[in-house]
């Protein structure tokens, strides 16, 4: 089913109620009887609510996703009248912030009152996860609710997010579309002698006019014939000729990222730098190839890393050639030796080949595919095979 994307934001009560139902299922598998939720990707998940005062850490927020019921938002009094306005009708507030009992006490109880049927609560413990609340505070809570252990949750959480339904598929869709968009625009806008600084802003400002929320990622970095990393910058580092400029974004539209770069040369490029670029681009080709429903997330690093070994590749320093997209920029699985996650239809993936081909050289590719009962489908539009210029 395709959803298309229209100017209303959030998502319907049947939407958050189908997650809900999925996800306690899950969580019986896992013998759960709820989830403490705390960080803002799994509370907006669970709940639809959202807010630019994550930013502040004064105050923790908690969402409980019972195994039997619908769940209970315990949250700062601040946060009450926007959580209201969602599918929750059970919504619990203190006055904070209260440092000697920052709503400890009332969650406590809250956690007490739930039905004991396994004697766990899965808590954000584990990969890719972190509590959003003091430590010393957690371990309260842990000593003050008997009778209950608590584990760590990532795995039936991840299990839960890790299959996107419609409504996120479009909204991932569309950031990667407006995304595609402005990267195929950014010759025009950019020329030698500017720097990387002002090649990533005016990039930021074409994806904020053609529609995204915001633009948390932007990294730049520019070489020549290629870069010796790929997370940080954009510098104020002039484009010259023969450079190789790297920009990866993740954008955002209603919550949910686009990650993907693109590579522009300055000039004209050596000829080195020009084989490896076809080289990741044809491994690209082989991962989206690999991505098909029964496969694992290994299968598909070994289809790009067979292609990047035949072209000399030495190796590169991410350590894995693509990951999880959703709600945050990076999600599990990994493509990398030893993860072996099953691809499923509705999982959003990026494939991220990426290779030196010389000491400090290295030419990366990204795309973002949804894997269907067919294969692989490319949310992004697929970058040039020979790299977009600049001049």
């Amino acid at each position: 089913m395709t959803v298309q994307i229209s100017s209303l934001r959030g998502f319907s009560t049947a939407e958050f109620e189908a997650r809900y139902a999925r996800a306690q299922t899950v969580m019986r598998e896992h013998r759960l009887d709820a989830l403490l939720l705390t960080a803002p990707p799994n509370v907006r998940y669970f709940t639809g609510f959202d807010s630019q005062f994550w930013e502040s850490p004064t105050r923790p927020w908690f969402v409980i996703a019972p195994l039997d019921r619908a769940p209970i938002a315990v949250i700062p009094e601040i946060g009450e009248p926007e959580m209201a306005l969602t599918w929750l009708t059970d919504v619990r507030s203190w006055p904070a912030p209260r440092p000697a009992d920052d709503g400890v006490s009332l969650l406590a109880d809250a956690i007490a009152s739930l039905p004991v049927r396994f004697g766990r609560v899965g808590a954000e413990l584990g990969r890719e996860m972190s509590l959003r609340m003091p430590v010393m505070d957690f371990l309260s809570l842990r000593d003050r609710v008997k009778g209950v252990e608590f584990v760590d949750g990532s795995p039936c959480i991840w299990r839960i997010r890790m299959i996107k339904s419609a409504g996120e598929i479009a909204r991932i869709r569309h950031i990667c579309e407006i995304a595609s968009d402005a990267y195929a625009a950014l010759p025009g806008k950019v020329h030698i002698g500017d720097t990387e600084r002002e090649a990533c802003r005016r990039l930021r400002i074409d994806i904020a006019e053609r529609g995204a929320d915001a633009t948390p990622f932007l990294p730049g970095i520019s070489g020549p014939g290629g870069v010796p990393q790929i997370v940080c910058g954009p510098h104020d580092r002039p484009l010259e000729k023969g450079d190789v400029l790297f920009i990866d974004t993740g954008s955002t539209y209603d919550g949910y990222f686009c990650d993907f770069d693109r590579n522009y040369a300055i000039g004209e490029i050596s000829d080195a730098a020009k084989r490896a670029q076809d080289a990741v681009w044809l491994a690209t080709e082989d991962g989206i190839a690999a991505a098909v429903p029964g496969s694992t997330t290994s299968d598909v690093w070994r289809a790009m890393a067979k292609r990047l070994e035949s072209a000399g590749s030495l190796g590169n320093n991410v350590g894995r050639q693509g990951h999880g997209l959703g709600l945050q920029l990076t999600e599990p699985p990994s493509n990398m030796p030893g993860d072996d996650t099953l691809i499923e239809v509705g999982m959003v993936l990026t494939i991220e080949p990426g290779m030196e081909y010389a000491p400090g050289k290295m030419i990366v590719h990204e795309e973002n595919v949804v894997i269907t009962p067919s294969g692989a489908e490319l949310l992004t539009k697929r970058a040039p095979r020979e790299m977009w210029r600049i001049d």
